[in-house]
């Protein structure tokens, strides 16, 4: 080992050349080859906590909304990360000429030049803190979700960067006048967790519940995917071991003892949540478990024990985390109460518990030695006097304040510019068929047209095919099945399909491509029968005026009570039905009838 190494060293860069370099560096980034390890390596982990949001924010909501969560999980690594390299990462950690205790300036733009004896470093750490950036983005989607316009949320991904960012400096960066008075947070409990929160509760304040949230009180909606949920939970358990254990920032000399305890009590937190949960929700519910009550009790307790990880023994981490399950699960109907309609939970389990977190360093924290975490304090259970407790009251306040007044301020100059509400048009269809035309089956979206189309045109709705379903085959097999139900010659299509199978010609479709082994069949009716069909589907006899066509219902005809209908209309219509295959009117008898009953209201069909 080199002569200026002591066995626990503070300072541990090793560089040949540490006079060449373009970049400050924290000093509590100054790290090693062993310690860029660790760190890229814990970073590439954190990354994967995006899909964990992503499946339990998309298992918590309706399915019409799922790919809409996702999408918004792509936009905050796509947009925030940009931001966060632009501006972000210099607002907490910049260390230029006017870097002030409010705020870092300098290293925007960050690109230290190739030698550069810092540039391995200096990439390590800005990619760590890239990856809790993009973390304390996420948390907000999912309060936002189900009611937010995808376009706005673009928006405010690309500018939340300054809502974490900033007091992110507060509390880590050489310059933040929280760290000066000596705030402690490991890993974010703080800075990630209880601003994500507050900027959660925020956005639900601001945008209001979704129609008809409390209509029946403030039980939670029915989940979209539990399934989807649970997995997310362990992908996120998994991406917390890296997320504390990596804010050892190395393993070069004691930070490797502190990384594997760090991992352990992360651990002993999540099974004090976790009992806590389970107890709960069979107690609450009489012998029955909730799965979203035991995933936010385990959530709850791991944002707890975020902010000391290795700063306590076994059975304080177990204590920590069955506290922070409790707030987690009390303060969730709490939010509902007051109307914060959370679909999530993200401002009961890492707002409150993020609180939580950050003032139990200040109960529980232990004086790492040899490191300097604590700047030698301990908690006030530990002897360490009220000192270090006050500082972690006052760090929660100053962010949590920072969190919600922030938010409310970017959400409302965002409103001006782009509508943050969905209009309760398209929240009744959903994001996912209205932002990214994706149409799922059985969730609802065609009554929700249906109940829709005297006040809106929703041609473009009809048109988008759901998801999952081949539209080609559903043609023909509708077309198979209005086949049946015909007697005699069936006349639909121009060639005739279904005239004696005596009386076909052979190889009636013969562009079914170089791989196709039964272009031409002349031993089976069926083959001819879809020979037919394809070859008027596909467009091949274009040119005959006499072929058929999918259409979805003409204006003129919307609204119609079936008496107005002509018969040219009501045949047309029937065609219509044949060939889609969902959205489809039905006009009978009975609808006539229940017209006249409701002559003067709204025509309303219900579909499918």
């Amino acid at each position: 080992m080199e002569s200026n190494w002591t066995l626990y060293p503070r300072v541990g860069l090793r560089s040949p050349n540490l006079s060449n370099t373009t970049v400050n560096l924290q000093e509590s980034f100054e790290i090693d080859l062993e310690d860029t390890n660790w760190i890229l390596t814990s970073s590439f982990i954190i990354f994967t906590m995006q899909t964990g949001f992503g499946m339990l924010e998309s298992g918590c909501v309706s399915i019409k909304n799922e790919a809409n969560i996702m999408m918004k999980n792509l936009v905050d690594i796509s947009l925030g990360g940009l931001t966060y390299w632009i501006f972000g990462y210099g607002m907490s950690f910049g260390e230029g000429t006017y870097s002030n205790p409010f705020i870092g300036v300098g290293d925007f733009l960050l690109d230290p030049p190739v030698g550069d004896a810092l540039m391995g470093p200096v990439f390590a750490s800005f990619l760590f803190q890239l990856s809790f950036a993009t973390t304390a983005t996420t948390i907000v989607s999912g309060a936002m979700a189900e009611r937010c316009n995808f376009k706005a949320y673009c928006l405010f991904s690309l500018l939340n960067t300054v809502v974490y960012c900033v007091p992110a400096g507060w509390v880590w960066g050489s310059h933040g006048f929280l760290n000066k008075l000596g705030a402690v947070d490991i890993a974010g409990s703080g800075p990630v967790h209880l601003i994500g929160g507050a900027s959660a509760f925020a956005s639900a304040l601001m945008l209001g519940p979704r129609l008809g949230r409390y209509a029946r009180g403030i039980a939670p909606l029915p989940m979209g995917n539990p399934v989807n949920a649970v997995m997310g939970t362990f992908v996120l358990w998994w991406g917390w071991l890296a997320f504390n254990s990596g804010s050892t920032y190395g393993v070069s000399g004691a930070k490797w003892q502190y990384a594997a305890r760090a991992a352990v009590m992360t651990m002993m937190g999540s099974f004090g949540g976790g009992c806590f949960g389970l107890l709960f929700t069979l107690v609450k519910n009489k012998g029955k478990a909730e799965v979203m009550e035991l995933i936010n009790s385990v959530l709850g307790s791991l944002v707890s024990i975020t902010a000391g990880c290795f700063l306590y023994r076994a059975w304080e981490s177990l204590l920590i985390g069955f506290i922070g399950a409790a707030i987690a699960s009390g303060t969730g109907p709490l939010f509902d109460m007051m109307g914060v309609d959370d679909p999530v939970g993200a401002s009961a389990v890492h707002g409150a518990c993020g609180l939580w977190g950050v003032l139990a360093v200040g109960l529980f924290a232990d004086n790492p030695i040899p490191m300097e975490t604590t700047n030698g304090r301990s908690g006030l259970f530990k002897g360490g006097g009220w000192y270090l407790l006050g500082v972690q009251s006052l760090t929660g306040l100053c962010l949590m304040t920072w969190g919600i007044v922030v938010t409310m301020v970017l959400l409302w100059i965002i409103d001006k510019i782009l509508p943050i509400r969905m209009d309760p048009y398209t929240e009744l269809l959903g994001a996912d068929i209205t932002e990214h035309r994706i149409r799922h089956g059985q969730v609802g979206v065609s009554r929700a047209v249906s109940a829709l189309r005297p006040f809106h045109k929703s041609n473009s709705i009809e048109e988008i095919d759901a998801i999952g379903v081949n539209t080609g085959h559903s043609l023909v097999v509708n077309k198979l099945h209005e086949a049946k139900k015909k007697k005699g010659v069936f006349q639909m299509f121009s060639n005739k399909a279904f005239v004696d199978d005596q009386n076909q010609p052979t190889g009636s479709f013969t562009n079914g491509g170089l791989l196709s082994k039964r272009t031409g069949n002349t031993d089976n009716a069926l083959h001819r029968t879809l020979d037919s069909m394809v070859n008027d589907l596909n467009g091949a006899n274009f040119k005959n005026k006499n072929l058929t066509k999918v259409h979805v219902i003409p204006e003129n005809l919307k609204g119609k009570r079936y008496k107005d209908l002509s018969a040219k209309e009501i045949e047309e219509l029937g065609e219509i039905n044949a060939a889609q295959d969902r959205f489809r009117y039905r006009f009978h008898e009975e609808d006539y009838r229940n017209d006249i009953d409701r002559s003067n209201t709204a025509n309303i069909r219900w579909l499918d």
